[in-house]
């Protein structure tokens, strides 16, 4: 006789769950990739509204909350409250794991979910997680999120390795230093620049070894994990390196040098920054702020306080962000690259641009410029909303945007300040910054299909 089938312990979930991610990753990876991220920021919003999470022990506001575990998931830093004075334990806890999984990047979490329920990696599921690496190659998905996992972790334990018994000396109490150093591991390397200590990183007494371990780990973040791995691969043998890794490194550092010039040259005598310190520490907050401003969001000065020129220097970084796939917001910079490139063979006369004996598509330059089109649309209609909102002039409301874009969680102090609609803006904006500009417009598109004819050519007049 057959026994009758006997059903499975959590079966039915862990079904309903497979048959969910793969519906919405056969209509449109894209929209299931903007879905997973909206549906992991609604779990920790909910999180964070449990009276436990907060040290009053009243529930935190909607709109509080909101605005919190989506700067958390898209790892950007801004938020309306004092995180160490505000939240409890338990919801530093929340806001930790909540910055791990949208640093790993929720679409690789959801994947790995999805492998272990179905205990492998379909192509549906591999779709998914597709739209999160940016990469044309299907088969590459599931090594790549097995390095992403191991090179993060890696990276975060050897932050940790450091920061962790500098901060007990700092502290004066194991339990205390630990935890805060291993927060600050997790929050450098995913770049979200949330701070535990009520008056931010003087909480460690700008302590050197600190600063440098923090900067080292937002460095090491930015550049993203096809880097890291070209890196760990190949280590210095720049011939080695694809075209990807060649530009990400040398524009990331062509902007790392110039930004700590600039802002050490604008700042260097402004007694409510840098002015009083001694000169190597001068030179090493520049870097810092430099390496912070295009996606960190850590800062050992207070932003709202520098000269009105170095907030303008301080959008632009901020706005070309990082390396593509890595922890870091903005436009990327490979973006920047393939601007540039495009310009440059433009000017010379040349059909194509090219860099490092390689061929950049005309297709490449097209997504290029629509990243940045959409990218400024975004953050200028953010702007006019809260200059509406604030009634304030355009240098806040347009400093908070772009950080809230780039994903980085610098402010000038307008976030506290601002009401419920103000956060809902910017917490759409974080939104869009981390799922990707590409992502996100084609969640949204309702029908995609190619066309099988082409109009005869139009010059439109340029220039």
């Amino acid at each position: 006789m057959k026994r009758d089938a006997q059903p499975q312990a959590g079966g039915g979930l862990r079904t309903d769950f497979v048959g969910w991610l793969k519906g919405i990753a056969g209509a449109s990876p894209a929209r299931a990739a903007l879905l997973i991220f909206a549906f992991a920021i609604a779990v920790f919003t909910s999180l964070l509204m449990l009276p436990w999470a907060t040290s009053s022990g009243r529930s935190a506001s909607l709109p509080e909350a909101l605005f919190v575990a989506t700067s958390a998931v898209s790892v950007t830093g801004l938020t309306p409250v004092n995180t160490a004075d505000h939240w409890s334990l338990a919801g530093q806890i929340i806001i930790i794991v909540a910055i791990q999984l949208g640093g790993l990047g929720i679409l690789t979490v959801a994947s790995v979910l999805a492998a272990s329920v179905s205990r492998s990696l379909g192509v549906r599921t591999k779709l998914v997680a597709q739209e999160g690496w940016k990469t044309d190659q299907l088969g590459e998905v599931a090594s790549l999120i097995r390095i992403v996992i191991i090179i993060s972790l890696a990276i975060e334990a050897a932050l940790a390795a450091v920061l962790v018994p500098r901060l007990i000396a700092i502290e004066g109490d194991v339990l205390t230093g630990l935890w805060h150093g291993v927060f600050y591991a997790i929050s450098a390397f995913n770049n979200a620049g949330f701070v535990i200590h009520s008056d931010g990183l003087a909480g460690i007494g700008y302590d050197p070894i600190s600063v440098w371990t923090i900067m080292i780990g937002v460095f090491l973040g930015s550049l993203g994990f096809p880097v890291l791995y070209v890196l760990w691969r190949f280590r210095w043998h720049f011939r080695s390196w694809n075209i990807h890794a060649k530009l990400t490194v040398e524009v990331t550092t062509l902007l790392m040098v110039a930004g700590a010039a600039i802002y050490a040259f604008m700042e260097w005598n402004n007694n409510a920054t840098i002015g009083d310190m001694p000169m190597w520490e001068k030179l090493q907050s520049s870097l810092f702020a430099s390496v912070n401003m295009r996606s960190g969001g850590f800062s050992v000065v207070t932003s709202n306080e520098e000269n009105s020129t170095t907030m303008l220097i301080s959008d632009a970084l901020m706005f070309a962000g990082g390396g593509s796939v890595s922890t870091a917001g903005g436009i990327k910079v490979t973006t920047i690259a393939v601007i540039w490139l495009a310009f440059l063979a433009e000017a010379r006369g040349h059909k194509e641009s090219v860099a490092h004996a390689r061929t950049i598509p005309s297709s490449t330059v097209r997504v290029a410029v629509s990243v940045v089109a959409m990218g400024a649309t975004m953050v200028l209609l953010s702007t006019l909303a809260l200059m509406s909102i604030s009634g304030l002039d355009m240098e806040r409301p347009l400093y908070e945007s772009i950080s809230a874009f780039g994903t980085v969680g610098l402010t000038s102090g307008l976030t506290s300040e601002l009401p419920p609609s103000g956060l809902y803006i910017l917490a759409a904006l974080m939104f869009a910054g981390r799922v990707g500009i590409i992502s996100f417009a084609a969640a949204l598109t309702v029908r995609q299909r190619s066309t099988r004819y082409r109009y005869p050519e139009g010059r439109p007049i340029l220039g």
